[in-house]
């Protein structure tokens, strides 16, 4: 009788263990285990992250940190760290963390537009992705690569066309530059393509001339005037004589290119630079800005007139004036000159 006691004892003693053990062990799993109060939050673990690491970056997030350590173990994700960028939803437990960081790398929005040199692009997109502007700059600028795709240093930004894409956080620098390749020869579909072809020029010719509509101009509606303007010029034979050209000249003459010049004067149109249209006929070896696809498209489907110059329109900020003769364009500059000499903008 005694013996039965005690055995029952024991007996009541082991479920009684068992029930703490596992509601210890549903507790680890399926509590939850977040510590932030919004809805989400994002998380970012970079390429070949440590176990170590990843417990330093994900410990913010988490109530619990060493039963989640217990989890993530059990369920060998210390094996298998995934490197990107994850969405952690408010009260998830240890099982769905684990899982999400497992399996639900999200793509993030990255955006760029009117970058003036590779360097610039490359800093703005290490902003966005995990890859650092150095490594960006590396592969934009790897001369054999370039070659394979006939672009060249000079003409190189001509292959990022400003938009909106989906990246994975953790994309490459060389995966980034690969698919804006891509996304460039599937801007020049072949309308766009024929439309080149007929007013004789190449794509990167396009994209150069566009740079400078771009940088003459804010207002997309007046862009295919002005881009009119300049086939005009090119198709005479012509120098473009663009002012943005000479202010590209001289900041990469100076190699200041934070430098603010609102005003060329006649000394600059003397600058010494394939850059300088003033000076050369031939146009510019690449674009001086990267021009949006409204520029790009302005020149390819440019106005149709007989203009051949144009200035600031005072009465009209933003816009421009434009004249088919020399004669009625020194009437409109007389107007700008003297606006602009009121203003005291000497430089």
């Amino acid at each position: 009788m005694y013996i039965k006691k005690i055995l029952l004892v024991i007996g009541l003693m082991g479920i009684i263990a068992g029930s703490v053990f596992a509601y210890y062990v549903y507790d680890a799993v399926f509590s939850p285990n977040t510590k932030f109060e919004s809805k989400t939050a994002e998380v970012y673990i970079p390429t070949d992250a440590t176990y170590t690491e990843f417990i330093e970056l994900i410990s913010p997030y988490i109530k619990d940190i060493y039963s989640f350590d217990r989890i993530a173990r059990r369920k060998g994700y210390i094996q298998n760290i995934k490197a990107g960028h994850f969405i952690l939803y408010k009260d998830q437990n240890n099982n769905e963390i684990v899982n999400t960081l497992r399996s639900k790398n999200i793509p993030i929005k990255v955006t760029f537009n009117n970058q003036e040199r590779l360097e610039n692009l490359a800093g703005r997109i290490a902003e966005q992705i995990e890859a650092d502007s150095l490594s960006l700059l590396k592969a934009f600028k790897d001369t054999s690569y370039l070659k394979a795709h006939n672009f060249s240093l000079e003409n190189a930004l001509a292959m990022y066309i400003p938009n909106k894409y989906e990246f994975f956080w953790n994309t490459s620098a060389e995966g980034f530059r690969d698919r804006m390749y891509k996304e460039y020869t599937t801007f020049w579909n072949d309308a766009r393509e024929a439309k080149a072809k007929a007013i004789g020029l190449s794509k990167q010719d396009v994209i150069t001339i566009a740079s400078i509509v771009q940088k003459e101009t804010a207002r997309v509606d007046e862009r295919p005037r002005v881009a009119g303007v300049y086939m005009n010029r090119y198709k005479k034979g012509w120098k473009l004589d663009a002012d943005p050209t000479v202010i590209y000249a001289i900041k990469k003459k100076n190699d200041d290119w934070d430098m603010v010049i609102k005003r060329v004067l006649y000394k600059d149109l003397e600058i010494e630079s394939p850059y300088n249209t003033y000076r050369n006929v031939a146009l510019p070896p690449g674009p001086i800005t990267m021009p949006d696809i409204s520029s790009i498209d302005a020149v390819l489907n440019h106005e149709s007139h007989d203009f051949f110059f144009f200035v600031a329109n005072v009465e009209k900020p933003g816009y421009h004036m434009f004249a088919k003769n020399m004669a009625q364009h020194n009437r409109n500059k007389a107007q700008y000159v003297k606006w602009i000499n009121k203003q005291k903008i000497n430089r």
